[in-house]
């Protein structure tokens, strides 16, 4: 098969489910180079990669941003997290609400991270071990216990469309004898995340029952153990599959290198997703390496103060020189924001500590990378995502240069 050239790869996974056979299903739709253009079938709807997911980590999006507000932006996909939500409302909460999707009043894909972050990012308030990890609640210090199975059962109740296995991610640096272990428990995980979550499909209480499951790649920048493990969590036949422990300190250029030689040992016909990752030029950068699954807080958060992301680079919109400017956030831009507001208001709003000012900005941004999402599908399918990415690089840096 030659470069560039069109194709459809239908991989169809069947499960019983109640006496009756369901279907998921990814669909390849397109290559250039590496960069992958597919569909990917669920139960709460078709998903377009490469797509970037929305983070509302405790089940809304930090700014003021409705579901309702999603739809507008053309979300496709909203991630929350596991410890988060366990923590607080607490997931049988969620579930006597009718679940994640029920609760929060969305109709469309969830994505649930599993807790496994949190071990790295409450490093302080936590203890590994063989059945699982000793948190600190960082709320109020209480003692919480999770391992494969609680997450399992968690994301479980909370009902979301995938839910993500049970990992350690590595601090970085770490020595290659730390990182080896925490990979070989990370897998040994995987197996008893698989089989809890086999058998909580079956449950007749489950509120999905068609819940799938992406397994992490680890290894921090041994690009031998990212390898190997790889190649040992391809053997699962997962729904999709993740790269973790990635943007946690090592440089942009050892990120890509571990991308580059990681992602061909994962399994072409499935979801390739970057956790956690990133920049618009990470997310290019990304692209070009087979990745389709994105999420970052960096959108809403840097929305929040007041830094908008647009194809000139990104703007701090609290700078002096936008006081009389009344300009959108960018000209052509199709978010609430530049369709009604001026530089000058939102910079007016944002110095009086207006929640308004905030969650303007925080919709620019979001729509700036769904949009983005789609313009790179499109030249993906076109052949010509070299050119569409050098074309967007060049523009981000004339704004940084200045």
């Amino acid at each position: 098969m030659k470069k560039g050239e069109r194709f459809d790869i239908l991989i169809t996974m069947s499960f019983t489910i109640k006496g009756k056979v369901e279907v998921n299903m990814y669909r390849l739709i397109h290559r250039d180079k590496n960069a992958k253009r597919g569909e990917f079938h669920t139960v709460h709807g078709v998903i377009q990669t490469p797509v970037f997911m929305n983070v509302g980590t405790a089940a809304a999006i930090k700014g003021a941003v409705s579901t309702m507000d999603l739809k507008e932006i053309q979300t496709q996909v909203e991630l929350s997290n596991t410890y988060h939500l366990h923590v607080r409302p607490g997931d049988e909460v969620v579930k006597k609400m009718g679940g994640l999707h029920k609760f929060m009043v969305w109709d469309k894909p969830i994505l649930t991270d599993s807790g496994g972050f949190q071990v790295f990012s409450l490093a302080g308030l936590r203890k590994i071990k063989e059945e699982g990890v000793h948190f600190h609640s960082h709320i109020d210090g209480k003692k919480i216990f999770m391992g494969p199975e609680e997450s399992m059962q968690i994301q479980s109740n909370l009902a979301s469309t995938i839910a993500m296995a049970f990992d350690e991610c590595p601090p970085h640096p770490a020595t290659r004898e730390y990182m080896q272990n925490s990979v070989d428990r990370t897998s040994r995980w995987l197996v008893r995340c698989k089989k809890e979550m086999d058998r909580l499909n079956q449950l007749p209480d489950t509120i999905n029952p068609k819940q799938m499951l992406f397994g992490i790649n680890q290894g921090g920048t041994f690009e031998d153990i990212r390898i190997e493990h790889a190649k040992r969590i391809a053997e699962f036949n997962l729904d999709g599959y993740a790269l973790g422990g990635l943007a946690v300190g090592e440089s942009h250029e050892q990120m890509y290198h571990i991308i580059e030689e990681t992602v061909p040992y994962l399994p072409l016909e499935k979801p390739t997703y970057l956790m956690g990752v990133g920049t618009p030029a990470n997310i290019l950068e990304a692209v070009e390496r087979g990745v389709d699954f994105f999420d970052c807080v960096y959108p809403s958060r840097n929305g929040r103060h007041g830094h908008v992301y647009t194809n000139r680079g990104k703007l701090n919109l609290f700078n002096v020189k936008y006081e009389l400017d009344d300009s959108p956030i960018e000209e052509g831009c199709g978010c609430p924001a530049c369709r009604a507001y001026s530089r000058a208001y939102i910079r007016h709003l944002l110095k009086a500590k207006e929640m308004l000012g905030m969650r303007l900005c925080v919709l620019h941004n979001l729509y700036f990378y769904n949009t983005m999402m789609e313009e790179i599908r499109e030249a993906i399918e076109k052949n010509q995502y070299a050119s569409y990415k050098k074309a967007k690089l060049e523009g981000f840096a004339r704004e940084d240069a200045k």
